[in-house]
């Protein structure tokens, strides 16, 4: 099979936003893991959201940090499971689950606030503190 032209049609992969994002996305990934290994990042999304809201439903939650009501459950229920959140049924809304954190989860967050702020620094690293600026603004923009 032949190569193909890369500017037939003017499409290239690498130049992509969808690949582009990818790409960051997995570096930013790896420096996460390297500096907080016993929790994803959606683990810690959940963790940081509730640190700044308090109690709040799950689906709620979820909404918050862009994640979809499956995903949030699966989040949650790891999080439970090591003592870091607890949940409830609402006071009134019987089939609504409150999350919140719990004293081990509160201490656990506050401990890796200052690595998330070194993932994030190690992240933009490459960029001027005016690109950084400028990507975090252009990305808010399409999300």
């Amino acid at each position: 099979m032949s190569p193909v032209d890369p500017d037939a049609g003017g499409y290239r992969l690498q130049d992509q936003i969808g690949f582009i994002l990818r790409k960051a996305h997995q570096r930013h990934v790896a420096i996460f893991a390297s500096h907080i290994a016993d929790l994803t990042p959606p683990q810690f999304a959940a963790l940081a959201k509730l640190r700044d809201m308090g109690e709040t439903s799950q689906n709620q939650l979820g909404m918050l940090i862009a994640m979809d009501a499956a995903t949030v459950k699966g989040v949650i229920d790891r999080l439970a499971a090591r003592g870091l959140v607890q949940l409830s049924k609402h006071e009134v809304d019987k089939r609504r689950l409150q999350v919140r954190l719990t004293d081990e989860g509160r201490r656990a967050v506050e401990d890796l606030v200052p690595l998330a702020r070194q993932i994030t620094e190690e992240t933009m690293a490459p960029l001027t503190e005016k690109d950084a600026a400028t990507l975090i603004s252009l990305l808010t923009k399409i999300s």
